[in-house]
């Protein structure tokens, strides 16, 4: 996926990092396919858990604080490429850039090796209505200024089902496309499946 995505969403910089750990092995296929060095510049604290499922954006902002440690000597002045493997409401993300620019990044280019996610999981990933998705409320552009990176780019979902090589049918692709496989009313909310 980090491989199509480098053809898909290139860009000239200095270094490819990624967000520990979802954004490692996109990142180095990034970095294999753009000929862009790959670099540690973010440290995870193996102690806090995904920021992005925690119920209260107070403790989500907290939990990225003390989740991830820039490493300015890797980071201060480089064009930086960071790969994750997707956004969800944007405040991982966005805490993410500004560590980055804090650390004196020159530029921080975004790139995300899945499509936008447009439309909660049913199926038992513990993603948010549709209405806390930030892709599913804002156009790319306006993703990349509210996370105030220079470029945002994102994989096709042409991209990520050839990375598969596996047919299209093959896959619920209901979180980017809002196509799901088998129909489930947004109204009734994520535990119509698990209590049916």
């Amino acid at each position: 996926m980090g491989q199509i995505l480098a053809r898909e969403q290139p860009v000239k910089a200095d270094i490819v990092i990624a967000v520990p750990d979802s954004g490692v092995p996109a990142a180095i296929g990034y970095s294999k396919e753009s000929k862009i060095p790959y670099e540690e510049g973010l440290i995870k604290n193996r102690y806090v858990g995904r920021t992005f499922i925690n119920p209260d954006q107070t403790i989500r902002e907290l939990g990225v604080k003390i989740k991830l440690s820039p490493i300015k000597d890797i980071l201060r002045d480089k064009r930086v490429v960071i790969v994750d493997d997707s956004i969800v409401r944007g405040t991982t993300s966005r805490k993410i850039v500004k560590l980055l620019r804090e650390s004196g990044a020159r530029e921080v280019h975004m790139r995300v090796s899945s499509p936008p996610i447009i439309s909660p999981c049913f199926y038992g990933i513990d993603t948010c209505s549709k209405s806390e998705l930030i892709a599913s409320n804002m156009s790319v552009e306006e993703i990349r200024k509210h996370l105030d990176v220079e470029t945002l780019g994102y994989l096709s979902i042409k991209g990520l089902i050839s990375a598969t090589n596996a047919p299209k049918k093959e896959y619920c692709l209901g979180c980017f496309n809002s196509d799901y496989p088998v129909a489930v009313p947004e109204e009734l909310g994520r535990l119509k499946i698990l209590f049916k």
